[in-house]
């Protein structure tokens, strides 16, 4: 639906300003609304310290082992399929409450499981969760953001994210440290893994508590008619200096003028053919996710345990893998928008490819009383860290950059929302292929993923365009 109505021009004295009289305020919310990431991160790879145990309790192969890692993908891709339409109809808080009810649900589940296939169960409530967090932390906060700050407080999503990463590495080698370095040790009648798994119970409650401190967004007051409760939460967010009639005209205009883009806008002239941006699209997602990067978070412990360094030190190096995450996004934070989002994704895909190169080197060397030799061993340790740092740096960020810039007006949404999948697909495939090849071979593994860090490179050289300093109506 589109309208000609012109929204009124406030006058200078009530105009907006750019710097709200309650910013502590608007972080506070933002931050409650980032806890959605940060459990998003938490939830993805805290199976990292469990799986070891599992595959010991219910003595199973790396085939069923790699589908139960797996299967909370499907959650959320259904999961982050849904939400928007979830959110429009019940509102953006409401979602979060699921969210964290779902969170809760699958921590306590996942953490007393009755058979395998329970916990595969529990484990895709989780994936739901995850999914509906990962499209509505992003979207509450850039409806609440003032202007000036959205860019900012948008990151929240992404910090949280690698935040929780790097807790649920920390909180599993807590837990371990507790159980003396057996994962199915005892600690109050449940073993160790089933603590790793239950202890989100903590965060996804928090989770929900904060999200009945903090407003409804403006946008969804609106369109449900509640246009005094929005005048409410605009002032609490952009300022006391705002004019209000005239920011929900603004916002009413901009609701009303907005092209509900479908997957039919996405083919080139009605033909089932995807235009090409749409591919490029698809192709930045897959990339991101065939290097290999959700191996260091979903196996990193099983990975170091399968060439000989004994549990807690596999915990300790996932740790501190996931801190070297949180170095590599603040780089890319600070430099996204100043060296571009291109030159970011080429370093970083260099970077990722001789790391890799060198683990595959290094994972190849014969194994010596079931350990890696020394040299090789600290080689692979060092490459799996750089590996990190790199990726945190370019495609970690880059990616969700160019997938929110690079697409015209009247398709952005249906085209993300294609991308989005492909890229939860392919990550899906990487974890759940992993376990079978790295016992086919371990080395072999490394260099298939050090060809798709190689192949990324012309990849964005030939088909990816900066999107630096461009307004989205550039966007063609």
């Amino acid at each position: 639906m589109t309208s000609t109505a012109q929204a009124p021009t406030p006058p200078p004295s009530e105009g907006r300003t750019a710097h709200p009289d309650h910013l502590g305020h608007v972080i506070f919310i933002t931050a409650s609304a980032a806890m959605g990431g940060f459990l998003f991160g938490y939830d993805s790879s805290v199976i990292n310290g469990a799986v070891e145990a599992i595959r010991d309790r219910y003595d199973i192969g790396s085939g069923t082992l790699a589908q139960v890692i797996a299967v909370a993908l499907i959650g959320c891709a259904i999961g982050a399929a849904t939400a928007g339409r979830i959110a429009d109809r019940i509102g953006r808080i409401r979602c979060m409450q699921i969210a964290a009810v779902l969170f809760t649900v699958s921590a306590v589940g996942s953490a007393l499981p009755f058979a395998l296939y329970d916990l595969a169960f529990w484990r895709i409530v989780g994936g739901f969760a995850i999914g509906m967090a990962s499209v509505i932390g992003p979207a509450y906060i850039a409806e609440v953001a003032p202007a000036a700050y959205r860019g900012r407080l948008g990151s929240f999503q992404q910090a949280a994210i690698v935040i929780g990463i790097a807790i649920s590495q920390l909180v599993n080698y807590g837990i371990l440290q507790l159980a003396d370095g057996d994962q199915r040790g005892e600690i109050g009648g449940l073993e160790a893994w089933q603590w790793m798994l239950g202890v989100m119970v903590v965060p996804a409650m928090l989770y929900g508590l904060l999200s009945f401190a903090i407003p409804e967004s403006p946008r969804f007051l609106i369109s449900v008619g509640k246009i005094d409760k929005a005048k409410t939460v605009l002032a609490e967010v952009e300022g006391k200096n705002v004019n209000l009639n005239h920011r929900v005209a603004e916002i009413e205009l901009a609701m009303h003028s907005e092209h509900k883009s479908t997957f039919k806008d996405l083919l080139v002239g009605g033909r089932l053919k995807l235009l090409p941006i749409v591919w490029v699209g698809i192709g930045l997602s897959v990339f991101q996710q065939l290097v290999g990067i959700n191996v260091a978070f979903y196996y990193s412990s099983t990975l170091w345990q399968s060439v000989g360094i004994d549990p807690t030190s596999s915990f300790l190096y996932s740790f501190t893998t996931s801190i070297i995450n949180i170095v590599g996004t603040v780089v890319a934070m600070v430099l996204v928008d100043r060296v571009g989002r291109k030159p970011l994704a080429l370093v970083g895909s260099a970077g990722m490819a001789i790391a890799l190169a060198v683990e595959a080197w290094a994972f190849s060397a014969d194994l010596v009383d079931g350990k890696l030799p020394a040299t090789e061993g600290v080689v692979a340790l060092v490459a799996a860290h750089v590996f990190v740092l790199f990726f945190a740096l370019s495609w970690g960020v880059v990616v969700w950059v160019f997938l929110g810039e690079m697409f015209p007006n009247r398709i952005r949404a249906a085209a993300l929302g294609v991308a989005a999948s492909a890229q939860w697909i392919a990550n899906w495939a990487i974890t759940a292929s992993f376990p079978s090849l790295a016992d086919w071979n371990l080395s072999g593994t490394y260099v298939i993923y050090t060809i798709f860090a190689v192949l990324s490179i012309p990849f964005v050289l030939k088909f990816v365009k900066e999107t630096k300093g461009k307004a989205l109506e550039e966007m063609g």
